[in-house]
């Protein structure tokens, strides 16, 4: 895994976009998880933590 503790993975499965925020702030990855997450919740998630994790 990369540099995501274990707390950021709990928060990224609760809250995708949550999670994504507290590690980039306001761009493009927060933006994108945002609208994947309105889309579907599962997509939320997966993107949130594959970019958490990268």
């Amino acid at each position: 895994m990369g540099t995501a503790t274990f707390v950021d993975i709990i928060i990224a499965i609760l809250l995708p976009p949550l999670g994504v925020f507290l590690k980039f702030g306001c761009e493009a990855e927060f933006w994108i998880c945002l609208i994947l997450t309105l889309f579907g919740y599962l997509p939320g998630i997966i993107y949130a933590i594959y970019i958490l994790t990268k």
